[in-house]
């Protein structure tokens, strides 16, 4: 049984398979009964559009069915159940499970109590590895993933994705770039886990310091639930902001990722740009996301 948990579980080789599985998937070379008769459970704590819609999509796909929990209060954890006898409940009516949860660790306890896989659907500020692998085959799309120059721009104290892409492109010679308000730096421990791999990060004060110089620019929300009071989230809201006219001295072959949803940290001017690629990227989440069930359910 193999659960996915963190992109810390997987090595180059084996992020290297799933990339390539989801490339088939994506040109349709796919058996559309591969999972039939398997059931996954979407187990869902905090809001989501497109990985909740997608992770169906793709068991859909695959000939599977799921059944879904859409908060606490639609379940009896709402009724003082803990976390570890609800996953123990609901592993005994699927064959996998999806969870997304409010407080970092929660995806891991979840696997200690299935007896079916669990993959992260996102677990507070912690991590997110299934958005990491249609970022990673996103930017695979364009050019090869080896010795890049990667943006992170915005919070990435609280940004789980910006955690887990980081992690995986340690493992690809990246370079990284972070822009971001005072107080939303990287964690310490994660940035101190990467310099021992190796990693090279340069913090910039602005977003036109490094414009010419990056291949990737992935950037992300101001996120407000993961601040104490709304005082200090207006702080540092609205910080950066994308627009055609910063764009006009980037790489011809940038290309700008953002996990979604946006607020107002990408001009919608952007969108018609050749290098965007965040709404490619979401798309990209239906057949990365048949990859990983297939791996984890077959």
């Amino acid at each position: 049984m193999q659960h996915i948990i963190s992109i810390g579980d997987f090595d180059r080789n084996g992020i290297d398979r799933l990339l390539d599985h989801a490339g088939q998937i994506d040109k349709k070379k796919y058996d559309a009964n591969a999972l039939d008769g398997r059931i996954l459970a979407v187990l869902f704590f905090e809001p989501s559009t497109r990985t909740r819609l997608s992770f169906e999509s793709a068991i859909a796909r695959l000939g599977g069915t799921s059944i879904a929990v859409g908060s606490v209060e639609a379940c009896s954890m709402a009724k003082g159940e803990t976390l570890a006898d609800t996953i123990r409940v609901v592993s005994g009516y699927a064959d996998a499970i999806v969870i997304r949860h409010p407080k970092e660790g929660a995806a891991r306890l979840a696997a200690e109590f299935s007896t079916v896989p669990v993959i992260n659907a996102g677990d507070g500020a912690g991590q997110h590895p299934s958005q990491t692998f249609l970022d990673l085959y996103t930017i695979r799309q364009s050019m090869p993933l080896d010795r890049l120059d990667i943006a992170l721009v915005g919070d990435l104290r609280y940004g789980r994705t910006a955690h887990s892409l980081a992690s995986a492109l340690s493992l690809y010679n990246a370079r990284l770039h972070t822009i971001c308000p005072k107080g939303l730096e990287l964690p310490a421990t994660l940035s101190e886990e990467l310099a021992e791999k190796g990693m090279e990060i340069i913090e910039h004060e602005s977003i036109d310091d490094v414009i010419r110089e990056v291949d990737v620019l992935y950037v992300t929300r101001i996120q407000r639930e993961r601040f104490p009071d709304s005082a200090s989230y207006f702080n540092v809201a609205s910080s950066y902001r994308i627009t055609p006219e910063l764009l006009a001295d980037a790489k011809k072959r940038l290309i700008i990722l953002h996990p979604l949803p946006r607020v107002d940290e990408i001009d919608p001017r952007v969108d018609s740009l050749p290098h965007a690629k965040y709404f490619e990227q979401s798309r990209n989440g239906v057949p990365v996301r048949m990859a990983m069930l297939m791996q984890v359910m077959q």
